[in-house]
């Protein structure tokens, strides 16, 4: 069963993975050399969504919620995703300032994780029959990641999901092995520097920590 303690640990390890801080950082903006093609694209906000994904989806959101930035932010809405933002200084800017001085911000960008990433994460948790808060873990931080548990990697391995009578174990392990080794030698040096992630979960799985019930040191950071 996943209790709301369970739930908050895990948004809490993503959290420090993506900005260092347990409770994520809001007002986090950098520009990464990670978009489509290796373009530079904005990443922002608790667990850093980015520019070419979800950011419309955020700020469309904090505009329908009528924020204190609403108006200033309705002008770019058009262009996100479609035409580059990530040197536009006035956009970020903006969107820095609503996660520092307005609450609605804050509210809007709980929703928009939870509904966009954890809630699908969920989803492909309860309905290929996993059970274990790790597994629960794992695959939420591939939806952060990656926006899914991609195909193309469960097809690396042959254990089925627990729904088709595979061990949640074992699977978890080979998805962990292969993501590992997919980011390990990515031809994007930005996801070569992102092991710690899948490092972590088979530090996890060495130790046996199933249930997240023990402490967990994420990037310096003590989870527990």
């Amino acid at each position: 069963m996943i209790t709301p303690e369970i739930k908050r640990k895990i948004l809490q390890i993503v959290n420090v993975f993506e900005t260092g801080k347990l409770e994520g950082r809001y007002d986090e903006l950098v520009v990464m050399n990670d978009g489509p093609g290796g373009i530079p694209q904005i990443t922002y906000g608790r667990s850093q969504t980015t520019e070419y994904s979800g950011l419309k989806n955020l700020v469309q959101r904090y505009i329908r919620s009528e924020g204190k930035y609403a108006t200033q932010l309705s002008e770019y809405v058009s262009r996100i995703g479609k035409t580059p933002l990530s040197n536009d200084r006035v956009f970020k800017q903006l969107l820095v300032q609503a996660a520092r001085n307005d609450p609605m911000m804050i509210s809007v960008q709980d929703e928009f994780f939870d509904k966009t990433y954890y809630q699908p994460a969920y989803k492909f948790f309860i309905s290929n029959g996993f059970k274990l808060p790790l597994s629960l873990l794992v695959i939420y931080d591939s939806y952060i990641h990656s926006g899914r548990v991609p195909d193309f990697l469960r097809r690396r391995f042959g254990e089925k999901i627990p729904a088709r009578g595979g061990n949640e174990k074992e699977w978890v392990a080979r998805y962990c092995d292969v993501r590992h080794q997919w980011l390990k030698y990515h031809s994007n040096p930005i996801l070569r520097k992102t092991t710690y992630r899948t490092a972590c979960f088979k530090e996890q799985i060495a130790s046996g920590n199933w249930m997240l019930d023990q402490p967990i040191k994420v990037q310096g950071v003590v989870v527990a």
